[in-house]
């Protein structure tokens, strides 16, 4: 009889619903859930030398989201500097010899990863003919024919329902008021995940499958249209993940900072509401699906057209009723994203899992090991 109960359950959960809402507490996820990491980029080697006679050259990749130099054989002259910018000169990455001063560059055996430059070129120059330095290999921002033709953990459930976070600023000013604190994570050049800000410090929660060592982590702020279905991002705030304080495999968080906190404070931070959410609560996420310009994913034409709902709580994760459920849309690159309450407007879970349904891990259960560290 028990099997026969969670095998009715779960057919429930896996059919389209109406706003009529099921009075489920626990639940075995219908089909099998993934995580939702996304590559999006590819490394390449290259041999361009920048000194000399030559003190300045563009790397293009046309129609790259993005460009990420590696550079090797430094010789940076005491007092020069080292620049990597987009053409324009509006995002700009300056080195000197100390390199870890710059707190934007990885550094590693054979020398380090600049950040990257939003846009297909990134202008590299020194000032001083004595210096040499040398781009050994990037990574690079699939185009959008490459992206297509990429595996995607893609979890629409019916129609796709979200839309880019500043549609909702007049209908939904509150969800809206929350967007801001939500960044994307570029891990090591290539990959994708969500993270956002926790409490008023310098502190970040995203997914451990999404990583646990902090080598190569980007963190990009206001990476988000400007007009609703606009197609370009507004200014870009990138700072590199700093330490990971603490994480866990079985309820999927990592807990982390940023060097450079200052200049992503003003973006707010969100709370939690460390509690199990009751099966119907209405609830909204917000993150960067298949490393798209943030959305807000809020509708649910399951639901007949009204908000996402809890559809589950106690469903099993990554351990035994770690899990909440819904039917909100996402995409691979939706790990991390937090999930909200539209009553409390706090986060109630940390989104991990595509299929239909998708899956949070509660986030009640992540406070208990984390508040201390907020």
């Amino acid at each position: 009889m028990r099997k026969t109960l969670q095998l009715l359950t779960a057919l429930a959960l896996a059919l389209p619903m109406t706003s009529i809402i099921p009075a489920t507490t626990t639940s075995t996820p219908a089909q099998a859930s993934s995580p939702q990491s996304q590559e999006i980029g590819t490394e390449e080697s290259v041999s361009v030398r920048v000194g000399g006679a030559n003190r300045s050259t563009t790397v293009e990749r046309p129609g790259s989201g993005y460009v990420k130099l590696h550079f090797t054989d430094l010789r940076i002259m005491p007092g020069d500097v080292l620049t990597v910018s987009n053409p324009d000169g509006t995002e700009k990455y300056t080195y000197t010899r100390d390199l870890k001063a710059s707190l934007t560059a990885t550094v590693d055996a054979s020398g380090f990863w600049a950040m990257s430059v939003t846009g297909d070129r990134a202008v590299v120059s020194v000032t001083n003919p004595l210096s040499r330095v040398r781009i050994d290999k990037l990574t690079r921002g699939y185009t959008e024919a490459e992206m297509s033709a990429q595996p995607s953990v893609q979890s629409i459930c019916g129609t796709n329902d979200y839309k880019d976070a500043v549609c909702y600023q007049s209908s939904n000013p509150t969800e809206w008021g929350k967007t801001p604190a939500v960044a994307k994570l570029l891990r090591n050049g290539s990959s994708l995940c969500t993270a956002w800000r926790v409490g008023p410090n310098n502190r970040m929660l995203t997914n451990e499958h999404c990583f646990t060592s902090t080598t190569g982590i980007e963190v990009w702020f206001n990476y988000q249209c400007p007009t609703c279905g606009g197609t370009n991002s507004a200014t870009v705030t990138k700072v590199l993940a700093a330490q990971v304080l603490k994480y866990s495999a079985a309820l999927d968080y990592t807990l982390f900072t940023v060097n450079n906190f200052a200049a992503i404070s003003s973006f707010g931070y969100l709370e939690l509401d460390a509690r199990v959410p009751a099966v119907g609560e209405e609830m909204y996420i917000v993150g960067h699906p298949a490393g798209k310009l943030k959305k807000l994913s809020l509708r649910d034409n399951n639901n007949g057209g009204g908000y996402c709902v809890v559809r589950a709580v106690r469903v099993n994760g990554s351990s035994s009723q770690s899990d909440i459920s819904y039917m909100c849309d996402t995409e691979g690159g939706s790990s991390g994203s937090p999930v909200l309450s539209r009553r409390t407007h706090k986060v109630i879970g940390l989104h991990h899992f595509g299929g239909c349904p998708n899956q949070g891990v509660r986030i009640d259960l992540v406070a208990a090991q984390v508040n201390s560290l907020l």
